[in-house]
């Protein structure tokens, strides 16, 4: 850990703004997502009336949410991707 001497501020180190996820795991998430809230689903059934009941509930809400709004998010951009090409207004000819 580095701190400035001005402050007591953490200056992080420089890191590697390249680093991603691979391929395979990357589009492998939104359905761990969606299985870690199922997951949720079924500890909040299987703990019924105890405080771990609510918490795994709101646990499979939150997993299952993310896990729809990162599918549909990507089927949209990939689709949207597809049918428009990245050419402006501007670059058109103008009609005769």
């Amino acid at each position: 850990m580095v701190y400035s001497r001005s402050s007591l501020t953490y200056d992080a180190p420089m890191e590697n703004p390249n680093l991603r996820l691979s391929r395979p795991l990357y589009e492998l998430l939104p359905y761990l997502y969606i299985l870690a809230g199922l997951l949720g689903f079924l500890g909040a059934w299987l703990l019924a009336g105890k405080i771990w009941s609510d918490i795994s509930l709101v646990i499979g809400i939150a997993g299952l949410l993310a896990g729809l709004v990162i599918l549909l998010k990507r089927r949209d951009y990939r689709t949207n991707r597809a049918r428009y090409t990245g050419a402006s207004l501007e670059d058109k000819k103008p009609l005769p």
